[in-house]
């Protein structure tokens, strides 16, 4: 920025362009129906928001902040199509005296969707009610208004609604990543002006022919623009173009401007040009240029003794340092920057430029080092600009560089000097666009101090951007001591913040805001303290002027892309900071067509455009979240602090309030009947109201808004507004005036429920207590007047006594219903029910019916009362002083004892006994000291209240036993309190006393309940009865339990007494639980239970008694438990299914096949006889399963006689051949599977054989493949059976004929080749047959038949018999008896001949038996044969490498320096040689001869070892030499030494033994070497390493 900091931080410019400042947005004219009033007060409101607007101060900086529009305060709506009078409806019963986890059982009346039905009354004569069955100590009465504040659905304005906002708002990085689409505000948040008249002269043909193609643009007290023909245009802020510069002068030869600068006065303007030159002028005197600094010429390159630019490179970036005229920065296309600086003088002519170097080098310049030097350039460039207020940083000069690299900071003044370096942000993408920009911003003074710092002045700020990533750097100076010193500056990194595309230009529209272009043209408000993206909108459409200026210069970034070097760019973005500049909060755009000014809108802004669209409701919700500062402050011109925002911001939207009602009601007088008035009106006041609690004006409500919609006749709309307001607590104080409008009005709707709820949340020291009581009463509206009685009054007997008014009738007339439920009737059956929640609420200390706890001392007093006033057991007259009883039949003359108590009871006993089962738990009435009625802070209490606290729980118990006797209640009542009485006692223990009589009375009573819905209840109470009291009788009362069905009560009776029989009994008994008996009889049985014989005696003969329904009950839990506990009963209860077989198999199965246990421990000694059984039922119900079963058995377990004609029936031939065999019946097994085998290969012919219409009904293809698979299945139970034959065929022919051997012939066979034989021969037939029928299938396809699936399946029959057998005739037999292939094979084809004369019939199985096997041959020996290359390869080569040896690097022994091998050797050398040579041969010769003398052909077999000793070869050793040999002679490419084989070893010398040479070619005698090794392993297994090399 080049401005000064006052312009900076200035809000609003004082001239004018053409006079347009408020031209931005919408310009809508307001609605022509407006009255005249009503155009004034909006006129007035406009004119005071232009105001606001012009003087509008810059906004301090903020924290975080919300987003201006989006967050504003908005209201749950309602549905659109809901008519503004009829507001959602609330649960309208006024009492919802029903427990929160029980349902209700009383029938749903008006607003009580929750009561339930009365016992006492309904069980009168004539009346139709069905039995009470509510569990009332269960529950705890709720209030409807106490169980949850509910609040109305608010709704939200229409201006939210509609509108939208583009989609290329927010569609990127926002604040709130779940907001996808935002609303889109009337206003523009830029208000755009394009410059028409400067448009003109320097956009036009005409122009751009005589000046050239605007270049660049620079803003300051004028708009500065560079053209294409090096001319620079300056036009001030009425767009008059006041000077053009260059014409007629070098200017103008020096090419197009490529940047331009204007100093801090404004007086002069500088230009860089195409062909490197720098031209200064003075605004005033354009003729001639005030400075020239030219380029340097092309032979100053050659022999360079100044500094300048290179010749034909662009100045791209050009600034003044501070107020001089005469000291300029500028930076170059090739990434060099320069200071300059002139000197004093008289004219051009005087005046000496000094140039120096500050950044980059000249192209002629040599590499100081021989890595090769990246390319680079200035991607942006900015001096530090002069602030309002003096700092040490003024006078240094800064200037911020950006390279593709580095961030470079310098001070040019009084020397260049370095001050601070930054590389890129790691947080910048590898190969992501490459783009830079940077701008500072200067030091200023604050009107309030920073928080942080406590400075007056603020810090100079520095934002700059690599790609996509934007840092903001603040800079901090320390004073030193020295006033001649500058400064020490540091550089702290304050915030980053990441867009999701490259920036491309940044600028600070003021001291908090800054504004960011993105590649793609968007633009970004950006406040600078939370870094929150505020607004987001495209420029594309006014297609900003842009230049790839970069892409040349750095080419080498992009097309030698490297993907390992993250340094590296995908692409280089075109540079956009020579047309996006910023000005005293104004951004000012150079387009390819023309220059534009935008100016962000503030907070007077927005309103202005929101009243002028006629969208006043959304102008009160957008001044109220900048009241509440729910919107940004920054960007919008609303000062930080809040009190100075609430005095701007609380009068305007006061007056906005007024004139939109104005507005509002002169249009509905206009045009009464638009049908979305209503809402319109609704929208108005929700909003009104929102703005009022905000402010803290109540009063503007209801002085102002409401006497608008009173003489409106809208009152409704207000007062169902001003309804969620008082239910949410915010208002609480109404005038009484308004309330009885609002009684008036819900009244009238039927809305008495949510007019109750209203009154209930209302200060009643403001209400009009006479006058608001009158009208509860005449509506029926008991909730509001309990609470005002209560509230305000003090008073809790009143309100009881007018519920128990509504009760007089029923006491009266006993048929004052002959027909009919009473409560239908909404007097009982709503108003009257509230007399229950409300003792609740107070006997709790409770206000009915909010909830909220009442002060300790009223909430004594209020207790006191109402139990003096149900248990005094009087007439009561009250108020006192009036001298009027409240009688409950004043028919009669005299008042029974207790009417209150018993008023109560005969409507309602359930009801309230609930309420005081709440009342006992609260410490009110236990006997405590305190609560003494003599002495204390009591004497100065009324009679009632003395008389109240002095009530216990003993007293309540022995009164209601008194009143509610047999006489006068029915057993529907009764119950009640015995259930009252049976839960209470266990409680307080301490405080009831009752006799043993009343007791059994209690629990006799809880035996005899009078409908099945209350067993469980009536149940559960005598448990708690029992767990404190224990009857001296309990034996007589064993029979009414066992009559009432009260089973858990004598499950614990049984259990402590121990009679654990009946105990299991009662199980048995018990529909509810009779699952438990499996556990009960565990916990009787267990080893630990210490029952004696004659317990466990009885609960066998229970548990017998009842086989029948354990098994059914859970036949597995059954076979489980008894198993454990009680095995001897296995008999017993498979005899009690005699007609269940699959109970009794699961039973089985449990026992003898448990999962939890391993198949060893299949079956304990106990269980063992029922394995017959358990085989016998497994073949009908998992015959699948019986071969695997019979395997694991015990032989002697399993009869075969007994189980193998279920085997039979069932099909199981698999499990009947195991048991055969095992038995020693191997003939016998074979002939059945033969014959089994027979019936399938019948079955499946049959089946091919069938017509079509046979194999459509019976799916012939799913048929055919179970078949053959039962053959597959059943061939592999025969090779089973023929290889366990072999196995024990040595016993077992022994043991038959021991004499076979002797007597047999070679042609005879042995019993376990004659299986094989039978087993061949069977396959073979079956093959045999069934191809045949195949073949003629496939000449005429059935349906369903798969010709080409089943004759493989078919073939492996045959395959796998004679594969298994060539497999058992190639492996010895542990016997050592050897089956003979041949022998079978020769008997099979005996067979064959004898039974089908002609061989071809069996042709085709044996083709493809043998083509098969040929197959086999084939790859085997193909196989063979590769083997055989391989190992002859390896061999071969390993034979090489023995040959070759290593050769060494001398010729002397590196140990005694002695020749061991060459010219010079001592010894016959080569005679030694040839000598071992002879050896070696004749030893070949003896071992091949020993080879062809009878012994088996051994291949390439070992030969024999060598004597290895020291005049042998020795074995390989390690060395640790480095050098490897080359050569034909020697070679190794590791470090492992090795003793020469031949060549070395015939050189040794007959005195000094065998030679070693190592890996590392050094050579040693073995003897020398031996003697210098530090370790010798010995033996012929020694290691050696090299003395030398290690």
């Amino acid at each position: 920025m080049s401005s000064s900091s006052a312009d900076n931080d200035s809000g609003a410019e004082d001239g004018t362009i053409n006079g347009d400042a408020k031209s931005g947005g919408s310009n809508t004219p307001t609605r022509e129906q407006v009255t005249n009033g009503t155009q004034q007060a909006g006129r007035r409101i406009l004119e005071l928001l232009e105001e606001e607007r012009d003087d509008a101060p810059t906004p301090e900086p903020s924290g975080n902040g919300i987003n201006p529009y989006k967050k504003i305060p908005q209201i749950d709506g309602i549905s659109e199509d809901e008519s503004s009078v009829v507001l959602p409806r609330r649960p309208e019963s006024p009492v919802d005296s029903i427990p929160d986890d029980s349902p209700s059982v009383q029938g749903s009346v008006l607003s009580s969707p929750g009561s339930s039905v009365l016992p006492s009354v309904a069980s009168r004569p004539g009346l139709d009610s069905p039995t009470p069955s509510f569990r009332p100590f269960d529950r705890r009465f709720q209030s409807r208004l106490s169980s949850s504040t509910l609040t109305l659905p608010r709704a939200s304005s229409p201006f939210l609604r509609s509108h939208s906002r583009q989609g290329s708002i927010f569609s990127q990085i926002g604040p709130d990543p779940g907001d996808i689409d935002t609303p889109s505000p009337p206003w523009e948040v830029v208000r755009w002006t394009k410059l028409k008249k400067l448009n003109g002269q320097a956009f036009s043909e005409v122009g751009k022919r005589n000046f050239g193609t605007p270049t660049c643009i620079q803003v300051s007290a004028s708009i500065v623009i560079g053209t294409s023909k090096g001319i620079i245009l300056v036009f001030d802020y009425h767009q008059n173009l006041k000077s053009i510069i260059g014409p007629g002068t070098k200017a103008v030869e020096s090419g197009a401007v490529t940047s331009i600068a204007i100093s801090a006065d404004h007086l002069i303007v500088a230009g860089g040009h195409a062909n490197g030159s720098i031209f200064t002028w003075e605004t005033a005197k354009v003729a001639r240029p005030f400075l020239h600094i030219p380029s340097l010429e092309p032979a100053q390159m050659v022999n360079r003794s100044a500094d300048g630019h290179c010749p034909d490179v662009a100045i791209r970036h050009l600034g003044f340092l501070g107020t001089r005229h005469t000291a300029l920065i500028s930076a170059d296309d090739r990434g060099m920057a320069f200071s300059h600086l002139a000197t004093r003088g008289m004219g051009v002519v005087g005046r000496a430029v000094r140039t120096t170097r500050i950044l980059g080098r000249y192209p002629n310049d040599t590499a100081t080092t021989a890595k090769a030097r990246k390319p680079s350039t200035v991607l942006d460039f900015a001096p530090l600009p002069l602030g309002n207020a003096e700092r040490g940083t003024d006078t240094l000069g800064l200037t911020a560089m950006l390279t593709p690299y580095l961030l470079v900071i310098v001070s040019t003044t009084p020397v260049a000097q370095t001050q601070h370096k930054a590389a890129r942000p790691k947080e910048v993408a590898a190969h992501s666009t490459m783009s830079g920009c940077l701008a500072w911003f200067p030091a200023v003074r604050l009107k309030v101090k920073d928080p942080a710092t406590n400075s007056d002045i603020s810090k100079v700020k520095l934002v700059y951007c690599w790609s996509n990533v934007l840092t903001v750097l603040d800079v901090e100076e320390t004073a030193s001591g020295d006033k001649d010193k500058a400064p020490s500056l540091s550089f702290k990194p304050r915030s980053r913040w990441k867009a999701e595309e490259a920036i491309v230009a940044v600028q600070w529209l003021s001291r908090s805001v800054l504004t960011v272009l993105t590649i793609t043209q968007r633009l970004i408000i950006l406040e600078d303290g939370s870094m929150r993206m505020t607004e987001a909108f495209d420029l594309v459409h006014k297609h900003i002027y842009h230049q790839d200026l970069f892409s040349k210069q750095l080419h080498n970034l992009v097309e030698q892309l490297d993907e390992e070097d993250p340094s590296m760019h995908g692409v280089v973005a075109d540079a956009f900071y020579m047309s996006f500049k910023a000005y005293k909060s104004r951004v000012f755009l150079l387009g390819f067509n023309d220059v534009s000014i935008g100016t962000l809108s503030n907070w007077a802004d927005r309103l202005i455009a929101l009243m002028e669209d006629g969208d006043y409701i959304s102008a009160i919700q957008l001044a109220t979240s900048y009241y509440t500062g729910d919107a940004d402050k920054l960007t919008i011109g609303l000062p930080e602090d809040t009190d100075l925002r609430h005095s701007m911001v609380q009068d305007k939207l006061v007056e906005i309030m007024t004139a939109s009602l104005k507005f509002a009601f002169g249009q509905r007088r206009k045009q009464p009947s638009v049908d979305t008035d209503d809402a319109h009106l609704k929208h108005l006041i929700e909003a009104c109201f929102e703005a009022c609690l905000s402010i803290g004006d109540i009063e503007f409500l209801f002085d102002v808004a409401y006497e608008w919609y009173e003489d409106g006749n809208s009152e409704g709309v207000f007062l169902e507004t001003l309804e969620s307001h008082v239910l949410d607590k915010q208002i609480t104080v109404v005038p009484p005036t308004v309330v009885k409008v609002m009684v008036t009005h819900y009244v009238t709707k039927g809305l008495e429920s949510r007019l109750e709820e209203i009154i209930c949340h209302m200060e009643t020291a403001t209400l009009d207590i006479d006058e608001v009581t009158t009208l509860c009463k005449q509506h029926n509206l008991y909730d509001a007047l309990i609470y005002i009685w209560t509230q305000a009054l003090n008073d809790y007997v009143t309100p009881l006594i007018d519920l128990l008014s509504l009760l007089i009738p029923l006491v009266q007339h006993s048929e004052y219903f002959p027909s009919g439920n009473v409560m239908e009737n909404p007097i009982f059956g709503v108003n009257a029910l509230k007399m229950f929640p409300f003792m609740s609420y107070t006997f709790s200390g409770r206000l009915y019916p909010t909830g909220e706890t009442l002060e300790e001392e009223v909430a004594l007093n209020a207790k006191a009362e109402m139990y003096w006033f149900i248990f005094s057991g009087k007439t009561i007259t009250w108020p006192k002083g009036n001298g009027k009883p409240f009688l409950t039949n004043p028919s009669q003359a005299q008042e029974p004892s207790f009417p209150y108590l018993r008023m109560i009871l005969k409507f309602d006993a359930p009801s309230f006994l609930s309420a005081l089962n709440e009342a006992f738990e609260d410490s009110f009435l236990n006997d405590t000291p305190e609560r003494a009625v003599n002495g204390g802070s009591i004497r100065d209490l009324s009679e009632e209240r003395v008389w109240g606290r002095s009530v216990n729980r003993q007293y309540i118990i022995t009164i209601l036993l008194d009143v509610m006797n047999s006489n006068e209640f029915a057993s529907e009542d009764t119950i009640y309190l015995d259930m009252f009485i049976a839960r209470n006692l266990p409680k307080f223990p301490q405080y009831l006393l009752l006799s043993g009589t009343d007791r059994n009375k209690v629990l006799a009573g809880l035996c005899n309940y009078p409908g099945e819905d209350l067993a469980e209840d009536a149940q559960l109470s005598v448990e708690y009865l029992l767990s404190v009291y224990h009857p001296p009788d309990l034996v007589s009362l064993l029979p009414l339990f066992h009559k009432a069905g009260f089973y858990r009560v004598l499950k614990s009776i049984y259990k402590a007494d121990k009679q654990y029989d009946k105990l299991i009994q009662t199980y048995f008994d018990d529909p509810d639980n009779q699952e438990g008996v499996f556990e009960c009889i565990r916990d009787c049985l267990k080893p630990h239970s210490k029952l004696t014989k004659r317990q466990i005696k009885d609960v066998h003969m229970v548990i017998g008694l009842h086989a029948y329904e354990l098994a059914h009950l859970n036949a597995i839990q059954a076979a489980q438990t008894i198993d454990l506990y009680a095995p001897s009963l296995h008999q017993k209860f498979l005899d009690s299914l005699p007609d269940d077989l699959e109970l009794q198999y699961i039973y089985l199965r449990t026992i003898l096949e448990p999962l939890a246990k391993e198949s060893e421990d299949l079956k304990t000694s106990s269980a063992s006889g029922f394995t017959e059984r358990y085989v016998q039922l497994m073949c009908k119900f998992s015959p699948s399963h019986v071969a695997d079963y019979v395997e694991l058995v015990q032989a002697s377990d399993i009869r075969l006689d007994k189980v193998l004609p279920y085997m039979e029936e069932s099909g199981v031939v698999d499990a009947a051949v195991i048991l055969m065999s095992r038995e020693g019946q191997i003939r016998e097994a074979m002939d059945r599977l033969i014959r089994h085998l027979s019936k399938l290969e019948a079955a499946l012919d049959g089946l091919l054989g069938g017509s079509v219409e046979d194999m459509q009904s019976m799916h012939a293809g799913e048929a055919a493949e179970d078949l053959l698979e039962a053959l597959q299945k059943y061939t592999n139970v025969g090779i089973w059976l023929c290889q366990g034959q072999a196995k024990a065929a040595p016993s077992l022919r022994t043991a038959s004929s021991p004499t076979w051997n002797k007597s047999s012939s070679k042609s005879d066979l042995l019993p376990e080749e004659t299986l094989w034989l039978d087993l061949i021969d069977i396959t073979v037939q079956i093959t045999r047959k069934l191809s045949a029928s195949l073949s003629d299938l496939e000449a005429t396809p059935k349906i369903g038949i798969d010709h080409a699936k089943l004759v493989p399946q078919l073939r492996t029959l045959v395959q796998r018999s004679f594969t298994a057998l060539l497999v058992s005739t190639s492996t010895p037999s542990p016997s050592g008896t050897k089956l003979s292939f041949l022998r079978i094979l020769r008997a099979f084809l005996t067979r064959a001949s004898i039974s089908s004369p002609n061989l071809s019939d069996i042709r085709a199985v044996l083709s493809s038996i043998f083509s098969a096997y040929a197959y086999e041959e084939s790859i085997l020996s193909l196989a063979n044969r590769l083997l055989d290359k391989d190992l002859f390869v390896n061999v071969q080569s390993a034979a090489d490498l023995r040959q070759r040896g290593w050769r060494p690097r001398g010729s002397t022994c590196e140990g005694c320096g002695r020749r061991v091998w060459g010219p010079g050797v001592s010894g016959d050398v080569f005679g030694k040689w040839e000598e071992r040579q002879t050896l070696e041969l004749k030893r070949r010769k003896e071992k091949q001869s020993e080879l062809a003398g009878g012994h088996p052909e051994r291949g390439k077999g070992r030969a024999h070892a060598r004597n290895l000793s020291k005049t042998s070869i020795t074995e390989v050793v390690k060395g640790k030499g480095r050098g490897t040999a080359t050569g034909g002679t020697a070679g190794t490419e590791d470090e492992e030494g090795q003793h020469t084989d031949g060549q070395v070893d015939s050189m040794e010398s007959q005195e000094l033994g065998p030679l070693v040479i190592l890996a590392c070619r050094h050579i040693y005698h073995e003897s020398c070497l031996e003697a210098m090794q530090v370790e010798d392993i010995g033996g012929d297994g020694r290691e050696f390493r090299c003395p030398i090399d290690g």
